[in-house]
């Protein structure tokens, strides 16, 4: 494996699809978390994005140096605050996926 690649980093493509008239609110509650996620320990990257071709849809994009600090984030206040906002402001739960880097 090239030095470059971490094997135990875990990356984290996240999902948030809006109900209709909710994605400024998404948004807004999306936004408000990031500071504080990014000082959270195992925390390399935390980015929010809205999706070009469907503006409902806001993608996380998060690297983590370790699974154990993933988990940590999901029971974290930051991230549990947002997710207790989850039946308000999203169509259909979040689609979570882990990946592992190949190059």
């Amino acid at each position: 494996m090239p030095e470059s690649i971490t094997p135990d980093y875990v990356y984290l493509v996240g999902t948030l699809k809006a109900r209709p008239g909710k994605v400024g609110d998404l948004i807004t509650a999306v936004k408000s978390i990031v500071p504080g996620v990014r000082t959270e320990p195992g925390c390399i990257s935390y980015a929010a994005f809205v999706d070009r071709t469907d503006p409902n849809t806001v993608v996380m994009l998060e690297t983590w140096d370790s699974a154990a600090a993933l988990e940590t984030h999901a029971s974290a206040p930051a991230f549990s605050g947002l997710a207790a906002t989850f039946d308000e402001l999203l169509s259909e739960p979040p689609v979570l996926v882990t990946l592992q880097q190949l190059a």
